[in-house]
């Protein structure tokens, strides 16, 4: 049997999201812990040339719940404006693009299989189908940026492992 569109996508997104929530909440006790402070943790980059911790937890909701809103709607237009400032806005933008996660449904996401949806940044407009834009595009780039999350959270001496990252696994039982 072939696997869905759905299971592809939502429940990897879900689990990743959950670990993110994860790495904020160890990242805020840290912060407390040392004394560094929620500001400077969360304005920290992986990279001089990298966005900081609000830009990639706000990518990730963009990459999940965002891409299938994009994809019912036939574009996407990522929004780079109000990034959350402190522990309890990002955990927000987190929980919401879940809550919007576990409520799609399997039927839907199917129906996005072959469906037109563009990609617009600027003036450059790239064209898939749903399934392509959400698989090919999106996904990577949802990886890429929680992956970027853990980074600067790990470099900035958060404790942090690897099954921080992967977060709650879907394991037969």
């Amino acid at each position: 049997m072939p696997i869905s569109l759905h299971a592809a996508f939502v429940p990897s997104c879900r689990q990743i999201i959950g670990a993110c929530l994860g790495l904020l909440d160890k990242a805020e006790a840290h912060a407390a812990a040392t004394g560094c402070g929620d500001a400077a943790l969360i304005g920290s980059c992986l990279a001089a040339d990298m966005a900081p911790v609000p830009f990639q937890v706000k990518s990730v909701a963009t990459h999940s719940a965002g891409a299938i809103a994009g994809v019912r709607a036939g574009r996407i237009t990522p929004n780079f404006g109000d990034m959350p400032g402190d522990f309890a806005g990002l955990k927000a933008v987190l929980a919401e693009a879940d809550a919007a996660l576990a409520a799609v449904d399997e039927a839907e996401l199917e129906s996005f299989i072959g469906k037109p949806v563009v990609f617009a940044l600027g003036s450059m407009e790239l064209p898939f189908t749903g399934d392509q834009f959400l698989l090919s595009f999106s996904q990577p780039n949802f990886y890429f940026h929680a992956s970027t999350l853990y980074g600067i959270l790990r470099k900035e001496g958060v404790k942090l492992g690897k099954r921080d990252f992967l977060g709650a696994m879907r394991m037969a039982m």
